[in-house]
C-alpha cells in the first residue's frame, strides 16, 4: 500500500490547521489596541492639556502591540504557501 498520498493530505491538512491557527492571532492586538485607544481617549477627556504625550505613548504601544499581529500573519503566509512545498518535496 502506497503511503505517500495519505501523508501528502496529512501534510496539507497540518499546514491549513496551523496556518488558520496563526492567524487567529490577529484578533489579540485588535482587541488591545482598541481598549488602548479608548482609554485614551478618555485621559484626554479628562485631561486635555496632556494630549500630545498620551497620543505618542498610545501610538507607540499599538505599533508594539501590532507586531504580535504581523508575526501570526506571516506564519499563516508562510504555512499556507511555502511550507507544503518544502514538504512535498521530502515526501518525494
Amino acid at each position: 500500500m502506497d503511503y505517500t498520498v495519505l501523508a501528502k493530505g496529512i501534510t496539507l491538512a497540518g499546514c491549513a490547521i496551523g496556518a488558520g491557527c496563526a492567524l487567529i492571532a490577529g484578533i489579540g492586538p485588535g482587541i488591545g489596541e482598541g481598549s488602548a485607544v479608548a482609554k485614551a481617549c478618555e485621559a484626554i477627556g479628562r485631561q486635555p492639556e496632556c494630549k500630545s504625550d498620551v497620543t505618542s505613548t498610545m501610538i507607540l504601544g499599538c505599533a508594539i502591540a501590532e507586531t504580535t499581529g504581523i508575526y501570526g500573519f506571516v506564519t499563516g503566509l508562510l504555512l499556507i504557501f511555502v511550507a507544503p512545498g518544502m514538504f512535498m518535496n521530502y515526501l518525494g
